[in-house]
């Protein structure tokens, strides 16, 4: 198997080289895309410090089957409307939350270009729930 690996990337070299440059490109991508990253327990330790707002932009449905307590509801694909409700939070992070983590980045993105200052949970409300931490409903 590995044999046969080696004599393709040696007889298609220019096709390897393509993939690796664009496979690097993809990852530098995805990591400029959001801001950083906090863990359930750094997001507890802002918010507990008044430091912190949680921003969920799940749908409806979904915020409404659990979110962390306190979180601000505002679906992403109504943020850029939304987002004048922010500016009393100018002062603090704002941690975007969704689902498994993978649009925070983009939220976080916009909330940035609008002068805020943002971060992500990584792992979103799943990595909350993996811990065993509270949701409301």
């Amino acid at each position: 198997m590995v044999a046969h690996l080696i004599e393709f990337a040696t007889n298609h070299y220019l096709l390897v080289t393509a993939f690796v440059v664009l496979l690097v490109m993809l990852i530098m991508l995805e990591m400029s895309k959001g801001a950083k990253s906090l863990s359930p327990r750094e997001l507890t330790a802002l918010v507990n410090s008044e430091q912190g707002v949680v921003v969920d932009i799940r749908n409806k449905k979904e915020y409404a089957a659990g979110h962390i307590v306190g979180a601000l509801s505002i679906p992403q694909d109504k943020l850029a409307s939304r987002i004048g409700e922010l500016e009393k939070y100018k002062g603090k992070t704002l941690i975007v939350v969704d689902a498994i983590g993978q649009h925070a980045g983009t939220a976080c993105a916009e909330l940035v270009k609008a002068g805020h200052t943002a971060a992500k949970l990584a792992g979103g409300v799943s990595s909350w729930r993996a811990d065993n931490l509270p949701v409301v409903k």
